[in-house]
């Protein structure tokens, strides 16, 4: 059974004004339960520190379904932050899984020949030549 691994995700507001949009980042990936990953999107979500407004006057972190929203006031607007756990199914560049290890060959066992052995003229059974290295 293969473990999930989780995407941590934070989408947050970004710009001043007319300029003012969300933008999301993968910000970390957990492998395990999807309870451990949100109990680390969690820990990220209480020390996340956004940078607008730039006078918080009120901050509330609510916890939903998949993740977390962090809402801060600020003196004229609100900016809204959310943190979001999914599982990933495909990363398009994620390395390439190691490949399967080649089966060790098991050791193949010449057959032990008595090189002094003759036939019954006396000839050697096996040629002095055979086998050498040195020879073409």
């Amino acid at each position: 059974m293969d473990v999930p691994t989780w995407g941590l995700v934070i989408e947050t507001t970004v710009g001043m004004g007319e300029r003012k949009h969300v933008e999301a980042t993968v910000v970390a990936h957990v492998t395990g339960s999807r309870e451990e990953a949100l109990g680390e999107l969690e820990r990220r979500a209480r020390s996340y520190a956004p940078s607008h407004p730039l006078s918080p006057r009120r901050s509330r972190l609510l916890r939903q379904g998949d993740g977390f929203l962090l809402v801060v006031d600020g003196a004229w607007q609100s900016f809204v932050t959310r943190f979001t756990v999914a599982e990933l199914l495909v990363d398009s560049a994620a390395p390439a899984p190691e490949p399967e290890p080649e089966p060790e060959a098991e050791p193949v066992e010449e057959p032990v020949v008595d090189t002094d052995a003759r036939d019954a003229d006396g000839v050697p059974v096996r040629p002095t030549w055979l086998g050498r290295a040195d020879l073409p």
